[in-house]
């Protein structure tokens, strides 16, 4: 006869398969812990197993390494800030569905390139986020970068605490690739996210910066010390952006004994790991399709004086079928300084002419 804990462990495996097999396994659906309330724990075994959005995989590590898991949370919430801000202007602006655990809807299971993005910026975000809680001392595993150390090939002294960035993209290995890596790596998607994986995560690494501070007498700079800090996130998604208008079209391919993605035009030379790769054309995101979570273009706003811009209403609205109009907004103006320290400015009402995708 089963005793409490071994029913209790049963109950729980139980409702994680049954969890799974309602909402099939989209790599990205982790991100729905975006939409919990802060006051709910995502840590703690019985919370793990209550998490939707999580792989059976992923419910592991957050058992195993819980105290990470609120810089997950954290990290769920950046890759929607700043897709939203990246693509404010474009047609697909990561508009989210209402509910459910696939935050950006159905596109995120068709190989486009939009997939590609979020799944670099979803990488990305997890290495930052546990990056930030290891230098912030919020994290009892790890801490600075104490390997930075010595003297640097330009005379400055290596000291104070660089982040800790290869505790942070380990764990984005871990957790972000955990999905892909349980189908197996000789599928076309699979591949596909991984390589997008890793490519967020370089996007880091190739933009790290240097901070330093000066020591001597009257403020002079006798001795310089430094480390190293991650760029601001807001640069790893302009640089993800870029590599999303030039991402390269691949499909799966035998070489040798293993599968590889190859470009499907082989005039197009091989991408770099640094590189994006999609699997299949996006959809023109210009109509509604709720059942694809596309809330299309009418009545986005559009910049009416350009029509070559990736914001202009031509493109927004698949068209010219947009109206201008005129309204009245409100602003900050005659801006003053005062001492010390803030700065005082008056509400001023303005016109301002408009324009906005037609109905």
């Amino acid at each position: 006869m089963p005793t409490v804990s071994t029913a209790n462990l049963t109950g729980q495996l139980l409702l994680l398969l049954l969890l799974w097999a309602t909402h099939p396994a989209v790599a990205t659906n982790w991100l729905s812990l975006a939409r919990m309330p802060r006051s709910r724990p995502v840590s703690g075994a019985a919370s793990c197993g209550r998490l939707r959005g999580l792989s059976v995989g992923q419910v592991g590590v957050c058992r195993a390494r819980g105290e990470v898991m609120e810089s997950v949370r954290r990290a769920a919430e950046m890759v929607i800030e700043e897709c939203q801000h990246q693509f404010r202007n474009r047609r697909w602006n990561c508009s989210t569905t209402a509910r459910g655990v696939n935050v950006f809807g159905r596109v995120m299971t068709q190989g486009t390139r939009e997939a590609a993005f979020v799944h670099a910026l979803s990488s990305a975000a997890v290495a930052v986020a546990v990056t930030r809680g290891c230098s912030r001392g919020e994290l009892e595993r790890c801490g600075c970068d104490r390997k930075v150390r010595g003297v640097s090939p330009e005379g400055f002294q290596w000291s104070g605490c660089s982040d800790n960035l290869s505790y942070g993209v380990a764990f984005s290995q871990t957790f972000v690739d955990e999905t892909e890596r349980a189908k197996g790596l000789s599928l076309g998607r699979p591949l596909m996210n991984i390589h997008n994986n890793e490519a967020g995560r370089k996007a880091i690494l190739h933009n790290m910066q240097v901070e330093c501070k000066c020591h001597g007498v009257s403020g002079s700079c006798e001795l310089r010390t430094c480390w190293k800090v991650m760029p601001p996130f807001r640069r790893v998604g302009a640089v993800l952006k870029e590599r999303f208008d030039g991402a390269t079209e691949v499909r799966l391919s035998r070489v040798g004994s293993r599968t590889a993605l190859l470009p499907r035009d082989s005039q197009v030379k091989p991408p770099a790991a640094r590189d994006l790769v999609y699997l299949a054309p996006s959809p023109d995101f210009c109509r509604l399709d709720p059942d694809n979570g596309i809330p299309g273009t009418a009545g986005r706003r559009c910049n009416g004086t350009s029509r070559l811009a990736p914001d202009g209403c031509e493109l927004v609205c698949c068209g010219p079928g947009f109206r201008a109009g005129r309204a009245e907004v409100v602003q900050r103006c005659s801006c003053k300084f005062s001492w010390c320290c803030s700065v005082r400015c008056q509400q001023c009402k303005n016109t301002v002419l408009i324009h906005t995708c037609k109905e």
